[in-house]
């Protein structure tokens, strides 16, 4: 049993602006220390950052007007707790402290990952579809229900009728989604609106990779400070999680699905 919801449900909508934020700090340092959290709905985006990177608010601005359309913004950034900040001179380390789960995605995980994207492409509005054993829900916004069924005949699609969705229909917040951006690998912090230096951003997605390597589950805990998790430098870990974020074209398009 597994849900997915597509990059413009509100939740996405709050990840895709916080992963642009984070491309923008990227844009400018190389390894920047920054963390976003946004909230958005019904006309208004609130956005709260907390970076040393000098950022452009026009820049932010530009990127959660081109995600989000006509929104009134509300941009808030303040620096970095000194304490977090200098946890990170000299060398890299571990962020935070935390506990990770790599899961390798089963058949049915990878096939809501399939039809999610496939509607996507047709219909790039407001959606969220569940696969439980052989009963598929697809709940599309703007779509054509026979057009729907057409291609997937089995499914129950939009059961209470058609809907407009979007974010003035339902708010968004960053990291809502966990299930749909993780499936089985959910522990606890979310995957967006963080830099590098975060463990919910890198051992997640190291987990996670190693876990589809393997094929078996792959479990790790950290504290704030290590510089060293599972025979790996946390400068290393870094780069696998960056390699795996460049490959998809940044933290915005991450964000978009997240793991799966």
């Amino acid at each position: 049993m597994i849900e997915k919801v597509n990059p413009s449900h509100p939740d996405k909508i709050a990840d895709r602006i916080a992963g642009a934020i984070v491309d923008i700090a990227y844009a400018q340092e190389a390894n920047p220390r920054i963390a976003v959290e946004v909230l958005i709905g019904h006309g208004r985006c609130h956005v709260i950052i907390e970076t040393d990177t000098e950022l452009s608010e026009d820049k932010i601005r530009a990127a959660i007007f081109r995600i989000a359309g006509k929104v009134e913004p509300d941009i808030q950034i303040v620096p970095q707790d000194r304490h977090l900040a200098d946890n990170q001179k000299g060398t890299f380390r571990c962020g935070d402290n935390g506990i990770f789960r790599g899961v390798p995605l089963n058949v049915e995980q990878a096939m809501i990952s399939s039809i999610a994207r496939d509607l996507y492409e047709q219909f790039p509005t407001d959606g969220k579809y569940i696969l439980d054993d052989e009963r598929l829900i697809i709940c599309q916004s703007n779509a054509d229900r026979t057009a729907i069924l057409k291609q997937y005949p089995h499914a129950e699609v939009n059961p209470l009728g058609d809907w407009t969705g979007g974010t003035d229909a339902d708010t968004g917040a960053t990291n809502r989604k966990l299930g749909s951006d993780m499936a089985d690998s959910v522990t606890g912090g979310g995957l967006h609106g963080k830099d590098l230096s975060k463990a919910d951003v890198t051992l997640n997605i190291y987990t996670f990779l190693k876990a589809q390597e393997t094929g078996e589950t792959v479990e790790l805990s950290c504290a704030i400070g290590d510089e060293e998790i599972d025979g790996h430098s946390y400068s290393e870990l870094m780069d696998i999680a960056w390699n795996h974020i460049a490959s998809l074209g940044g933290f915005e398009k991450f964000a978009e699905w997240g793991l799966f």
